[in-house]
């Protein structure tokens, strides 16, 4: 018999742009109208525009002129729901928007995780994992303060005084690293928007990998709170796909118990990192005469007028490119800053799953993330944060929690537990490999944001190896792309450090990249 200890999702509907299906088909009637816009109520007015209506619908959608569904936007929270499931459904597509509570910040309380579907016997194996990986939490958290107050106040030694004043800053650094033993069953609650197309998506993929069972919850509670509002949203939604037609789902099963063929690619994607966070693997060999090629084009002067250097300083340098500066990153609505779409990377990565969660919230430089299932071999496999390296006893007891959390996973696959279920226990330190890619537009705002000092570990130093590899081949094109505070230092931006009372207390606008070093 099947139970279920935790509590399920829980969706509502906070806000919406009300009448979707009518909406879409106004906004498509409008692009062939003579008589200037179409209103809502236009296509509902009577019989015969409703048959419109539904006529103009089904051939639009069919035809796959989908446009129309992106005005039309529905407001969610979500409760219960795992990290597991937000990274590898919600977060894994960039047509969205989120604000979920951090796990860096925000101390995890006890009992709040996901348990799938389980017998009796593996629900005691699993609730007995999750509060031994809960213990470990906890435990780490006191064996990591001292080392973070003795790093904190060698910045600010003067803040040593005021150490009830501080205390909640150093308890949240200590936050950060001990989530890493944590399942990735974790709870989060969150706010969640995405368009009507996104919602049909969601409903026509919500049995794909890695977390269907979760993704079937959460999907039917977001279309049943939209056609409680609009019943004709109902007209609009396609079957779910079956897994089995998927083609991530045909190969899996044509490797299906390949340990060996797993092993041999981890050790291979390792090695091609050579100790690296993220290895540079390809790019436009003339990306730098490409680009000022373009903003030569945009200002439409010669060669003769304006040189190869020149160019690239015009739109690279923020002395000249003030919208560098600009927290708002207007820069996609800058003519100049746009040709830095032509340049572009690719990057081999690992990182822990709790960083990827954060790396992925960067939707403009997409990553072919893995299918967990295909990258678990059984074996105790995760990364080691700063902190816990340089302290002995909190090393000790993360490599003991890591044994005890994969020795659970593995007893509860012998006990015939689904993997989708069991990978529910994998640690937040479990390692995603991936290739990721981007432009230098939208690269250049996620490295200057992660070159901060406050950056979580992990993406700081990915951001470190990425901008060193292509300093390796293009030295012009990122010689002004450091953190944030060298950015608007030399903008002429005050204050010259945006974090206000978040202040790393180190002077990074001073330093070249080669001498960026941190442990908090």
């Amino acid at each position: 018999m099947e139970t279920l200890s935790s509590p399920p999702p829980k969706v509502t509907l906070e806000a919406v742009i009300r009448d979707p299906y009518d909406l879409a088909v106004a906004t498509a009637r409008t692009c062939y109208s003579a008589k200037g816009v179409i209103r809502v109520p236009d296509v509902n007015k009577d019989e015969k525009a409703r048959a419109l209506r539904d006529k103009i619908a089904a051939s639009t959608r069919e035809a796959g002129h989908l446009t129309t569904r992106q005005h039309a936007h529905f407001v969610f929270s979500l409760e219960n729901v795992s990290r597991q499931f937000i990274w590898s459904f919600l977060h894994s597509h960039p047509y969205y928007n989120s604000e979920q509570v951090s796990q860096r910040y925000v101390k995890v309380a006890r009992g709040r995780y996901t348990v799938p579907p389980t017998d009796e016997a593996q629900q005691r194996v699993y609730e007995g994992a999750v509060a031994a990986q809960m213990a470990d939490y906890e435990k780490l958290i006191e064996l990591l303060l001292p080392r973070v107050q003795e790093e904190y106040f060698q910045i600010f030694p003067v803040r040593r005084k005021y150490l009830d004043r501080y205390e909640p800053v150093l308890k949240k650094k200590a936050y950060e690293v001990a989530r890493y033993v944590l399942p990735v069953a974790t709870h989060a609650y969150l706010y969640h928007t995405v368009s009507a197309l996104t919602l049909m998506r969601y409903h026509r993929l919500m049995d794909c990998y890695d977390t269907p069972w979760e993704q079937r919850q959460v999907v039917a509670q977001m279309v049943e709170a939209v056609l409680e509002l609009d019943p004709e949203f109902a007209r609009e939604l396609s079957d779910p796909l079956p897994p089995e037609q998927t083609p991530e789902y045909r190969w899996m099963q044509s490797f299906q118990d390949k340990a060996p063929v797993r092993e041999n690619y981890l050790r291979e994607f390792d090695a091609s990192l050579e100790g690296r966070y993220a290895a540079l693997v390809d790019y436009k060999a003339h990306a730098p005469q490409t680009l000022a090629q373009s903003v030569r084009s945009v200002l439409g002067v010669t060669r003769a007028q304006l040189g190869d250097e020149q160019a690239i300083e015009a739109v690279l340098n923020p002395a000249q490119n003030r919208f560098l500066a600009d927290t708002l990153n207007v820069n996609t609505l800058s003519k100049l800053s746009r040709t830095l779409f032509h340049v572009h990377y690719t990057f081999r990565k690992k990182i822990s799953h709790t960083a990827d969660s954060q790396d992925q919230r960067h939707r403009m430089t997409p990553a072919s993330r893995p299918l967990l299932e295909a990258h678990y071999t059984g074996r105790p496999d995760y990364i080691v944060p700063l902190l816990v390296r340089e302290n002995e006893a909190a090393l000790e007891l993360y490599r003991a929690s890591m044994d005890a959390s994969f020795a659970a996973i593995n007893r509860l696959l012998d006990m015939g537990l689904k993997k989708e279920f069991a990978l529910y226990l994998l640690p937040n330190a479990f390692p995603i490999r991936f290739e990721e890619s981007g432009d230098l537009l939208n690269l250049h705002h996620k490295w200057h944001t992660r070159a901060c000092y406050t950056a979580q570990e992990e993406i700081f130093y990915a951001t470190m190896d990425e901008l060193k590899a292509v300093k390796n081949v293009h030295p012009s094109l990122v010689r002004h792309i450091l953190a944030p505070c060298y950015i608007r230092k030399h903008a002429g931006v005050k204050p010259i450090c945006p974090e206000g009372e978040r202040f790393c207390g180190v002077k990074v606008w001073e330093k070249e990249i080669e001498d960026y070093r941190r442990v908090l």
